[in-house]
């Protein structure tokens, strides 16, 4: 299977998404992460899908499914080495008294992740990476328990030098200031 990154930016209608969810589930298509936000453009969202299928031209068939929709600007299908990604993880770890201590030299130096809050029974920590960076720290914290574990959905910038404003010229949407 091959992992495919989605970006889709339409207008910011009410019931896009499910317009959009729509079509993969007719094709049995599983998301594997999903994230919506507003881009640079006032009005214009971004959805970044990611999915995984073992056929490239499904894969093209559902971009050009997805360009049907009328609240769709632009629809690009890409594979990892052509973008720049990230994901999220928060993962709260339990502190107790007689409890082996946390390495945080090694959090910080080794995994890139930070302890953004302490609590006298927990602490939570945060690791941005890919979806192996995260969990290769999830292994390597796991011994000292995980109360909580949550992941955010990719997020991801082609590596194209063309930006939004080539694909959507408009003079009339505003930018954010």
């Amino acid at each position: 299977m091959t992992t495919y990154t989605i970006c889709v930016f339409t207008e910011n209608t009410f019931g896009i998404l499910n317009k959009i969810t729509t079509i993969l589930t007719r094709r049995r298509i599983n998301i594997e992460s999903l994230t919506v936000s507003e881009t640079e453009r006032k009005g214009i969202s971004r959805f970044t899908i990611v999915i995984r299928h073992d056929s490239r031209e499904v894969v093209e068939k559902l971009v050009r499914q997805i360009r049907k929709v009328i609240e769709v600007l632009a629809v690009f299908g890409y594979l990892n080495d052509e973008i720049a990604y990230n994901e999220i993880a928060l993962f709260k770890i339990p502190t107790p008294i007689d409890a082996k201590p946390i390495d945080i030299e090694t959090i910080n130096k080794v995994h890139k992740a930070w302890v953004v809050y302490w609590h006298l029974n927990y602490v939570i920590i945060q690791k941005t990476g890919t979806e192996e960076e995260i969990f290769e720290f999830f292994d390597y914290i796991k011994p000292h328990g995980i109360l909580e574990f949550v992941r955010s959905g990719r997020v991801a910038v082609s590596k194209s030098p063309q930006t939004l404003v080539d694909y959507l010229p408009e003079a009339d949407l505003e930018y954010y200031q």
